[in-house]
C-alpha cells in the first residue's frame, strides 16, 4: 500500500507542475484521495462485499467531487487533475499512466448488463469535459480534446475532438512528437468545424466569382 502511495506522489509531481509538496498532495489533491480510497473499495468490491464498497465510494464522491464505481480497474499511475465532477462507471477499465482532467465521464450509453463502459488503453490524455460513452475501446497514446463526445472506439496514436468525437491525427507508429508530449496541448488542437467553414466560404466566393463573370459575359453578348 505503501508503495502505491508513493508512486501516486510521484506521478503527481511528474504530470502536475502546481505540485510544490508532498505534504501539499496529501491534504489538497482531491484526485489523490479519490484514488486511493478506490483501490480500498475495490478490493472489498472483488471480495463480494460490494455494498461496503459502494459505502466507501460514497464516502468519495462526497469529499472529493469524483464518482468512482467500485466495479471500475483503473491501472498503475493514473492521476485525475482537479477532478470535480469525473465519473466512472462499473465496468470501465483505465490502462497504466492515464490522465482526465474535470468533468469527464467514462459512462454507458443505455441499461444494458454486461461491459457498458469503456476501456482506456495506456497512456491516454481526456480533456476536461470529455465523455466517452459504451462500450468501446481507447487505444494507447490517445488524446482526446475537452468537451468530446467520444462514442466510437479509437486506434492508437490518435488525436479526437468533436461532438461526436472525430479523429483529426491517426499514427500508425509512435512519432517523435507523441512520443514527448506529456499532455494534452488543448491550444494546438485541430478544429475541424471551423477547417469546414473555411472551406465552405472559399467554395462560396468561388462561386460567386463564377456567377459574375457569366453575368458579365452575358450581358457583353447582349450589347
Amino acid at each position: 500500500m505503501f508503495r502505491a502511495i508513493k508512486e501516486q506522489i510521484d506521478t503527481i509531481f511528474r504530470q502536475d507542475p502546481a505540485a510544490t509538496s508532498v505534504f501539499e498532495i496529501i491534504f489538497c489533491y482531491p484526485g489523490f484521495h479519490a484514488i486511493l480510497m478506490h483501490r480500498v473499495a475495490h478490493r472489498f468490491y472483488k471480495w463480494g462485499m460490494r455494498g461496503f464498497a459502494r459505502f466507501i465510494s460514497q464516502i468519495s464522491r462526497a469529499l472529493t467531487g469524483i464518482e468512482i464505481h467500485p466495479g471500475a480497474k483503473i491501472g498503475r499511475r493514473f492521476f485525475i487533475d482537479h477532478g470535480m465532477g469525473v465519473v466512472i462507471g462499473e465496468t470501465a477499465e483505465i490502462g497504466d499512466d492515464v490522465l482526465l482532467y474535470q468533468g469527464v465521464t467514462l459512462g454507458g450509453t443505455g441499461k444494458e448488463k454486461g461491459k457498458r463502459h469503456p476501456t482506456l488503453g495506456n497512456h491516454v490524455v481526456v480533456g476536461t469535459g470529455a465523455k466517452i460513452l459504451g462500450n468501446i475501446r481507447i487505444g494507447n497514446h490517445v488524446k482526446i480534446g475537452a468537451g468530446s463526445v467520444v462514442i466510437r472506439s479509437v486506434p492508437d496514436h490518435s488525436t479526437v475532438v468533436g461532438v461526436p468525437g472525430r479523429i483529426v491525427r491517426s499514427h500508425g507508429e509512435p512519432t517523435p512528437e507523441a512520443e514527448e508530449a506529456e499532455v494534452l496541448e488543448h491550444g494546438k488542437l485541430p478544429d475541424p468545424e471551423g477547417q469546414a467553414l473555411e472551406e465552405l466560404t472559399r467554395r462560396v466566393a468561388q462561386l460567386e466569382e463564377q456567377i459574375r463573370a457569366l453575368v458579365e459575359e452575358r450581358q457583353g453578348h447582349l450589347r
